[in-house]
């Protein structure tokens, strides 16, 4: 069963969501690659305010290629998210509650998950253009000069995605190969 998630993520929903889980989600969302990630900690350890509010948002590790006429946006697949993990700490303490990407987390981040009520979700790579087709509008609002790396605020509707890790701390990356592992063929 496909689960329907409306964003920014309220903790009722995030409790609802286990690893292993499709998902669709839809409203708003936040990107940043390690780029834009870099600087909002730069920000948060000079004790300055960010430029935008983390709270129960969740961020797209993505960098949107350019849009052809009528588009808000061109292809736009997953990053790997080791490229932003070691940023994300400061972040889920300022309120963010998800994040979209592809590939494993690293063991601080996952140790957090829990701790700070936190999900990820993982985007498939390879599926850029499908994953633009839910992208209804896109804005640039913090770092313009990074061009496809700035902070977009996406409006998405139905955006496929699976939780590889939950709030609890449950890892698909781990449960998986395990459950595979014990299949007898």
């Amino acid at each position: 069963m496909i689960k329907k998630v409306q964003l920014p993520l309220l903790d009722a929903a995030i409790q609802d969501l286990k690893a292993g889980d499709q998902v669709l989600l839809s409203g708003s969302l936040l990107t940043g690659r390690d780029a834009a990630h870099k600087r909002l900690v730069a920000l948060i350890e000079r004790g300055e305010e960010l430029p935008v509010d983390l709270a129960g948002e969740v961020i797209y590790y993505v960098g949107p290629a350019p849009a052809r006429p009528g588009q808000p946006v061109g292809p736009a697949g997953p990053t790997s998210s080791y490229r932003t993990d070691r940023y994300t700490p400061p972040l889920l303490e300022r309120g963010l509650k998800g994040m979209i990407g592809k590939g494993y987390l690293g063991p601080q981040t996952l140790a957090l998950m829990p701790r700070f009520q936190a999900v990820y979700f993982g985007a498939i790579g390879g599926s850029a253009v499908l994953i633009a087709k839910a992208i209804k509008a896109a804005q640039v609002v913090a770092y313009p000069d990074l061009g496809p790396e700035a902070i977009h605020r996406f409006e998405v509707e139905d955006l496929p995605a699976v939780v590889c890790v939950d709030a609890s701390g449950r890892n698909l990356y781990e449960e998986g190969p395990k459950l595979y592992k014990s299949l007898t063929l």
